[in-house]
């Protein structure tokens, strides 16, 4: 059962050695993603799931120990997910967004439950990313997840996407949602819009959106339970950058 969330952006900038110079911008990104893994320790998870998003079709799962590397974008840095494999498997290298996470899970050296990852395409339909967090939100145990995605790409004129008018508001909506645990919204969030704006956030936010209604629908009336906390919203570059944390 889904017991807490945390909501993180993924660009690789929020690797200081990736961001080097300017890595001070996002210092209050970084620092509200270790709050809220905080928040994910504190409800004592059985299973740790990460969530991120990837432009390939469909979904993959990636085991605990899975490799991730910044080598891609000039930095001699390389992660894992989680422990090491004990088997020294051949695992499946992380995309970025996962890569990403890997890297907060070592920066705040968590060890508070085993790890897997989920990477969803960035374009999945709503109903196929809400099927699979219902599955992982009514899974035996306490589960929490660490869902990455960023929000529009479109709030500047110098942002990846150019300005979009729709950008703040899209934007806006998604962190009211994330704040109140709107999970009506985060249903709503229009999968074509998100594209048009390279808001890769949409379709892992519908997967926490399942996996809460998926814990709640086990739970009966009155749900989960869970209170959201938003601890970060800003668009530096251009791009929405949300943290929140559910608990």
């Amino acid at each position: 059962m889904l017991v807490a969330a945390a909501v993180c952006p993924c660009p690789p900038l929020l690797v200081p050695e990736v961001a080097a110079g300017a890595a001070p911008e996002l210092d209050g990104a970084r620092a509200a993603c270790v709050d809220a893994l905080g928040v994910l320790a504190a409800a004592r998870p059985d299973r740790l799931v990460v969530v991120g998003a990837v432009d390939e079709p469909g979904h993959a799962l990636f085991p605990e120990g899975s490799p991730g590397t910044f080598r891609g974008f000039g930095v001699d840095l390389d992660v894992r997910l989680g422990r090491p494999d004990p088997a020294g498997a051949d695992l499946p290298s992380l995309p970025p967004s996962l890569a990403v996470a890997a890297w907060l899970l070592q920066h705040v050296n968590w060890a508070d439950a085993p790890v897997e990852a989920l990477a969803v395409d960035q374009r999945l339909a709503p109903e196929r990313c809400l099927g699979i967090g219902r599955e992982t939100g009514t899974r035996e145990g306490r589960v929490a997840l660490l869902v990455m995605g960023d929000g529009s790409a479109c709030r500047t004129l110098k942002a990846p996407g150019y300005l979009d008018e729709r950008a703040a508001p899209f934007d806006a909506e998604a962190a009211r949602a994330l704040r109140e645990v709107d999970l009506a919204a985060l249903r709503g969030l229009h999968a074509d819009l998100a594209h048009e704006l390279q808001a890769s956030g949409r379709a892992p936010w519908q997967v926490l959106a399942g996996a809460a209604e998926g814990a709640q629908g086990a739970q009966g009336a009155g749900g989960a339970g869970l209170g959201g906390t938003l601890l970060y919203d800003d668009a530096p570059y251009g791009v929405g950058y949300l943290v929140a944390a559910w608990s």
